[in-house]
């Protein structure tokens, strides 16, 4: 292939990409608008923004949007594109379209931690809480990939989902076993249901510079998952320090795991549907594929937050219910056209 030809192609993926990231953020506009405007009370726009930039504490209206929604809508965001990220990341380092923090056990493990602090460290504060959270997790992955690895076959994609779904059940049942033991099922249930309702200013304090920091590790490392994505043996051919770039993945994706599972809750699904979307839209190139998982992940979970609001008022539903009637059907659709590759 002629070098024009590269570069034609290049300036077209180029073209679909800004183009799909300028409807990204006009679709995030209109999500985190209506986020701010609807719910339980509706309010207009004009009220929404004027609580927003022109709060006056004497008004109603904007004390619920400036100490509810507000936040909330902002912590969909984070956690919307922070499961996007991760899920986006662990498929392409592992080359398996199924991978998802949480169908591979991860998200899992950082709610076992938690219900452990509910249980025996409740005066934790909420940094100690993110800490626990990701070394659940970091437990969670390791116990993944050496189930999967063990055997003459040794890892594969598929052995990779079953092993992540057993972690899954077993931390499962060790939260379940927790929350009876220590009666604190109705907390536990509530958190694990999924949902930013909770969300407030100081929380998402803590968590923002961890997440930035998190999505410039996931962007700067973007080129070489490009390449990972090729196979092991054709990375390492090509140069690849192959575990290092394993390593700093699997770091991230601990890291904005374990803020999105203390924010939102053990919420599945978001990880594996938004990089399929994306991947159609954008390529193959994970310097496009990351950026736009972040921004349409965050779309995503608002959109899906918003739609729980509103389904039920004045009642909600929770995300993890949103995203189980969605995601379900996906994975199913996802694991029986990778079946068919395989016959």
């Amino acid at each position: 292939m002629s070098n024009n030809t590269h570069l034609k192609q290049h300036k077209k993926g180029m073209l679909n990409f800004t183009g799909y990231i300028i409807s990204g953020f006009a679709l995030l506009f209109l999500t985190t608008a209506a986020s701010i405007s609807f719910g339980a009370a509706d309010m207009s726009l004009k009220t929404a923004w004027s609580a927003i930039f022109n709060f006056n504490p004497g008004i109603t209206e904007h004390q619920i949007i400036q100490t509810l929604r507000f936040p909330r809508t902002i912590a969909d965001i984070l956690v919307g594109s922070s499961l996007a990220v991760c899920g986006a990341i662990m498929q392409g380092t592992t080359r398996n379209p199924l991978a998802d923090s949480g169908l591979m056990g991860i998200s899992s493990g950082a709610t076992f931690a938690i219900a452990l602090c509910m249980a025996f460290l409740s005066s934790s504060s909420y940094g100690q809480m993110m800490l626990y959270s990701c070394i659940g997790a970091g437990v969670a992955t390791g116990m993944t990939y050496f189930i999967a690895s063990i055997g003459k076959r040794g890892m594969t994609p598929q052995r990779l989902v079953l092993a992540g779904m057993s972690i899954s059940m077993l931390f499962g049942a060790f939260s379940s076993f927790i929350a009876i033991k220590y009666e604190i099922g109705q907390e536990l249930a509530y958190w694990t249901a999924g949902g930013t309702a909770s969300a407030n200013w100081n929380e998402l304090a803590f968590i923002e510079p961890l997440f930035v920091i998190g999505m410039a590790g996931a962007i700067a490392l973007s080129p070489s998952i490009t390449v990972l994505s090729l196979g092991e043996e054709v990375a390492a051919g090509l140069g690849l320090r192959t575990r290092m770039i394993k390593g700093f993945s699997t770091i991230i994706v601990l890291v904005l795991t374990g803020l999105s599972v203390i924010v939102v809750g053990p919420v599945g699904f978001v990880g594996l549907i938004v990089p399929h979307i994306v991947r159609y839209m954008v390529g193959v190139d994970y310097r496009y594929i990351i950026p736009a998982a972040a921004l349409y992940g965050a779309v995503f979970l608002v959109g899906a937050d918003l739609l729980g609001r509103l389904i039920n008022r004045p009642y909600e539903t929770p995300l993890g219910i949103i995203f189980a009637i969605v995601g379900v059907p996906y994975f199913l659709y996802i694991a029986r056209k990778q079946r068919r590759e395989f016959e």
